[in-house]
This record gives C-alpha cells, structure tokens and sequence, in this order.
C-alpha cells in the first residue's frame, strides 16, 4: 500500500472515531500512527488531513449539504461523510493534492470501506463539487 494511500486510512479510522463515539482527535489519530507504522513523511500527511478536516468540518459539511442535497449530512452513512470531508478538504483547502488524485482516492476508500453504492456516491458528490466551484475558490 502506498504510503499516501495508508495515511489516508489512518486518518479515515480516526474521523470515523471521532465522529463515531466523539473521541479526542489526537488521542484516537496517535494510536491509528502507531497501528499504521507509516514513515513521518506519511504520518505527517494523516495529521494534516485530519486537523484539516476537525478545523474546516462546518465549512465541510455544508459542501457536503450543497452537493448531496437529497442526504441531510447528519444522515449520510459515517464512513462514506468522512471520506467526503477528507477529499473535500484536499480539493478546497489544500494545495497538496491534485483534485483528479483526490477524487480518485477518495472513490477507493468508498469501495474499500463503504457500502457497495459508496464508490458512486462519493464520486458523484465531488464530480457536482468540482464542476461548480471555480479555482479561486481554492485556498
């Protein structure tokens, strides 16, 4: 497994906690790192994503409501929430990722994690999203 991909995972599992059962951020991601065993180059990218997506979840979440309008957020499967506000926070927020490599990650989690319609539902979520937000939206 690639290394962005495993960091991906990690901070996925430790979202899902968090939102999950309301655990510490920091406390449940230390622990996926260690179970992870990812270099710190990896490790590194995990915590971006997920203080990136614990410090914009409200800007997240309503992207998430403008471009799944039928799935009130609070209804929308944990996982398949989570692995939203990831890409979505590599596509707005952070000049990291390529938003084509954001999306495409963000579809595989969904069929590694999620239901067998997650990977359409994630895809088409972020497909509306990029193409109706401009690049300056972009931070």
């Amino acid at each position: 497994m690639k290394v962005r991909h495993a960091a991906r995972v990690a901070a996925l599992q430790a979202l899902f906690e968090v939102d999950c059962a309301d655990h510490v951020p920091g406390v449940v991601l230390a622990r996926r790192l260690e179970e992870a065993d990812l270099p710190e180059v990896g490790a590194e990218f995990a915590r971006d994503l997920v203080e990136g997506v614990q410090g914009y979840r409200e800007d997240l979440d309503n992207y998430i409501a403008r471009y799944a309008p039928e799935w009130p957020v609070g209804q929308i499967a944990i996982i398949d929430r989570n692995i939203l506000r990831i890409a979505i926070y590599e596509i707005i927020f952070s000049n990291d990722t390529p938003t084509k490599v954001a999306i495409n990650e963000a579809v595989e989690l969904a069929k590694e994690f999620g239901s067998d319609s997650s990977g359409r539902f994630v895809n088409g979520v972020l497909g509306s999203l990029v193409a109706k937000e401009s690049p300056s939206s972009r931070r």
